[in-house]
């Protein structure tokens, strides 16, 4: 069973992660839809606004609690992420909470004595998430069924939309499994995270592909490389699931291409933001998949101990 600090911290440190996940999933979704879909935008909008708060109420709560090797992973915050905000912000008119990206950079991490009435302020947290991420869930889920139906149009692909649903699901999974208070086996979760985050980067890279402008064919040409050597990497994970292959090399292998990946990603929402690639990439976007690959290291790094 868990212990109370590491109940708080680990709570605490997948809300900073995922909560503004999904209140980027929710802005993409805003943003997609066509004019005759305007309920849609504000159901949308609304979601993207509760991801707020609760994001705003969990880095209150995580100053000198949560560990700093998340904090400097570049995870929850990058260096580019407010300029993200602020260029995709002045695009689309969508007002973005700033505030709550400055009051991140700001944050300390620490492993300060864990008050009984934290813990409780903590499982609060975690089950308001739980009823708004299955929420979001389900609203991905009909989108997704109209899409595939052709009752909807929008411009996100049917499989990011698929792709955004999965790691609702996830971080579903991980609070539930948190509530419960469970300790996890290292070895199966590492294999189970690395199936499921070698596929996400191979998405990425299928999606920053389909994305660029047809003149940026270099760019084009190392996108469609990195979602191929993905896909091997993704069956490299299952075949370690099967004992076909030692998790270890599995772990090395991902954990090269996924620092690779993410120089590209960098590269790349550097590249945005200064107006020098053409491409229907909004900033944030860009900036949300650094983030996810930063993630994914961090972890990756952890298994490979």
């Amino acid at each position: 069973m868990l212990s109370r600090s590491d109940f708080v911290s680990q709570s605490l440190e997948l809300h900073l992660f995922f909560a503004r996940i999904m209140k980027e999933h929710s802005f993409f979704l805003e943003t997609s839809f066509t004019p005759r879909d305007h309920e849609y935008q504000e159901q949308a909008d609304e979601f993207r606004l509760e991801f707020d708060k609760l994001l705003a109420e969990v880095v209150s709560l995580s100053c000198g609690v949560v560990n700093p090797l998340v904090l400097a992973s570049g995870e929850v915050v990058t260096p580019y992420t407010l300029k993200a905000e602020m260029a995709s912000s002045y695009y689309t008119g969508v007002t973005l909470a700033t505030e709550i990206t400055q009051s991140e950079e700001e944050l300390s991490g620490g492993n300060s004595p864990i008050e009984l009435m934290l813990e409780r302020r903590v499982f609060a947290v975690n089950e308001r998430a739980m009823h708004l991420i299955s929420g979001l869930i389900q609203f991905k889920q009909t989108i997704l069924s109209n899409v595939l139906t052709c009752k909807m149009f929008t411009l996100n692909y049917p499989l990011l939309i698929d792709h955004i649903m999965r790691e609702a699901k996830l971080y579903l999974q991980l609070i539930r499994r948190l509530q419960k208070r469970d300790i996890v086996n290292l070895e199966r979760e590492a294999l189970e995270q690395e199936v499921f985050w070698n596929t996400i980067m191979a998405e990425h890279a299928m999606f920053i592909r389909g994305l660029l402008d047809p003149t940026e064919n270099e760019l084009i040409e190392t996108a469609n490389n990195f979602g191929n050597d993905f896909i091997e990497l993704r069956d490299e994970a299952l075949a370690a699931m099967d004992y076909t292959l030692p998790l270890k090399k599995v772990t090395e292998d991902s954990l090269k291409a996924t620092k690779e990946i993410r120089d590209f990603k960098e590269q790349g929402t550097k590249g945005l933001l200064d107006c020098q690639i053409r491409s229907i990439i909004i900033p944030l976007l860009a900036d949300h998949t650094l983030r996810e690959a930063n993630h994914f290291l961090r972890l990756l790094k952890i298994f490979n101990r």
